[in-house]
């Protein structure tokens, strides 16, 4: 499978400054657990907890890209955890920018990717490129979490407060977890909660896509990236609890929005003698993150990688329209 055929999960932004550099080398052997947390820590506000316990993370169906690690299922282990219910909003991450004055990558560099369907019309001319193969992607200047669909635009304006922040690098979502007392999941601790305590399905609810002809999630309808009829009743992001939630009460687990995880990817890194199943971490090194969940630009013929078992990956300064982030803290 070519790049191309994964850019609806989102272009990298290819770059060789020196301060993203230092982001992609953010090291990993740090002490990058977070305080423990208990039911009455203020921290565990909008958040479950997943026990500490074993699961089978992956998959061995056919459905699924071997080129992308999703198999062989394994037996993984983790300690308990809290995690957001819901993935975090353009209010939370501007609550944070507030107290902070903090800036993200986007803002630093200039720019976003938006998918073309969401230019705003007086933004046009700030399009200062298009991915090659994917060209529905388009690099918009002043484009940034505030400006989702170009500088014209805002998610005030757009009434948009409750649905999920896009256009965070991994390093902004980070930064936003690290104010919050927070950390972003592992890619295991995501796959546990997601799943809900079910396993070898393809969805939080089962194996079919619309069980009985109902939207479970927000992701393409119609033919991707020519026509979307918005049958799920959303063509871009929706509020973050606008589909009912897993067996663990998680929120949009599955499209809406990429959600970033704090390993480094690899598609072989679990079938190496390195690979601990106890609380594994990804390697140690790398120079692209891991992003799980798919978005609403996801589509069956196209990646289909809006399933549980399913990754994607992408620079750690990159941003879009498509991705966000929920977060985690330990517990006792």
């Amino acid at each position: 499978m070519s790049e191309n055929d994964r850019a609806c999960c989102g272009p990298g932004r290819d770059t060789d400054d020196s301060t993203a550099s230092a982001a992609r080398n953010h090291a990993s052997d740090v002490d990058w657990r977070t305080e423990p947390a208990t039911d009455d820590d203020e921290r565990t506000n909008r958040m479950v907890r997943v026990d500490g316990g074993s699961f089978r993370m992956g998959t061995d169906d056919d459905v699924g890209f071997a080129e992308d690690g999703e198999g062989p299922a394994r037996e993984v282990t983790t300690d308990p955890y809290y995690i957001d219910r819901y993935a975090v909003t353009n209010a939370e991450f501007l609550a944070f920018v507030r107290e902070t004055d903090y800036t993200t990558d986007a803002e630093r560099f200039g720019w976003s990717f938006v998918f073309e369907d969401f230019v705003a019309e007086a933004d046009r001319e700030h399009v200062r490129d298009r991915v090659p193969g994917a060209e529905w992607w388009a690099a918009v200047a002043g484009a940034d979490w505030f400006h989702p669909r170009g500088p014209s635009s805002s998610v005030v304006d757009a009434d948009i407060l409750t649905h999920p922040v896009t256009h965070v690098s991994w390093s902004d979502a980070a930064a936003y977890a690290d104010w919050a007392g927070k950390r972003l999941p592992t890619e295991a601790e995501w796959e546990r909660a997601a799943r809900g305590g079910r396993e070898g399905t393809r969805f939080p609810w089962g194996d079919e896509l619309e069980p009985d002809g109902e939207h479970r999630c927000n992701v393409w309808q119609g033919d991707f990236p020519e026509h979307n009829t918005g049958d799920d009743g959303h063509l871009a992001t929706a509020p973050v609890d606008a589909y009912r939630p897993n067996d663990f009460g998680l929120y949009d687990v599955c499209g809406n929005v990429w959600e970033w995880c704090r390993d480094w990817f690899s598609a072989d890194h679990h079938t190496t003698d390195a690979y601990d199943p106890e609380n594994p971490t990804g390697p140690e090194t790398g120079d692209e993150r891991v992003m799980r969940g798919g978005s609403h630009l996801c589509h069956e013929s196209w990646c289909n990688r809006y399933r549980l078992a399913a990754r994607s990956k992408n620079d750690p300064e990159s941003s879009t329209g498509n991705i966000g982030f929920r977060c985690v803290v330990d517990a006792t």
